[in-house]
């Protein structure tokens, strides 16, 4: 199973928990939501319906990707983890760049849904900037499979719009750290909010595909909030 992306823990020297940032809704994302209700559940089927195909297809892929030596997955061998046919495979996704694109969807949805969050609950933009870092790294470090797709090291031979996706996610991520911010530039009158703001927004979106890619190349070993909260002490202040 892909793990959920929980809410983050404290940063600069605050105890964990006491961000109330909420996890996504449903609660473990469309990806991740439970096939049926325990208290309710029918008799077991045979056969997945197919809206449980696609979910089992894309955790199972996203599993294959922190595995060691997982340089390129094939269809396949996807069909073979998930016992099936390539055939059963295309019933369900036309092409493998749609099953990497609805991995993308699910980062998409649980990073920027707490991000959101993260905006509209904390006023200050000094901690605006800290924690949505820090919800995109644990992010990574909670989902080591969507981290190399996050870095684009799975996207490799794959089709280039998914590696110009997830360039965007990052622009996204960074267009969002300058808003915040210039906030913080005009709030202590400097003279060139804009450019100050765009200048650190450029390092910070640097610094955490940077950490975010250490983890994933040292085998998920180096973890990408290792000291983090002297880091961000000494990039955001």
């Amino acid at each position: 199973m892909i793990p959920s992306s929980d809410p983050p823990a404290g940063i600069a020297g605050e105890p964990a928990g006491e961000v109330e940032v909420e996890p996504p809704e449903p609660s473990r994302s469309a990806l991740l939501a439970p096939l049926v209700d325990g208290a309710a559940a029918p008799s077991p089927r045979k056969r997945p319906r197919p809206g449980e195909r696609r979910i089992q297809i894309l955790e199972t892929l996203a599993t294959m990707l922190q595995e060691p030596g997982a340089d390129r997955i094939t269809t396949a061998a996807l069909a073979a983890r998930l016992d099936v046919s390539e055939a059963a495979l295309y019933r369900h996704f036309a092409s493998k760049a749609q099953m990497f694109e609805g991995l993308i969807e699910f980062i998409e949805q649980s990073v920027f849904t707490l991000v959101n969050q993260v905006i509209e609950r904390e006023p200050s933009p000094n901690a605006q900037v800290q924690r949505i870092l820090l919800v995109l790294l644990q992010f990574g470090e909670k989902n080591p499979g969507m981290t190399r797709v996050m870095v684009g090291d799975a996207l490799v031979f794959e089709n280039e719009r998914l590696q110009t996706r997830m360039n965007q996610f990052f622009e996204r991520i960074e267009s969002q750290l300058r808003q915040s911010l210039r906030a913080r530039a005009e709030a202590s009158g400097a003279a060139t909010p804009t450019v100050d703001a765009n200048a650190q927004a450029s390092a910070l979106t640097s610094f955490a595909i940077g950490r975010l890619q250490r983890f994933a190349r040292s085998g998920f070993r180096k973890s990408p909030t290792e000291h983090l909260d002297v880091a961000l002490r000494l990039f955001v202040g």
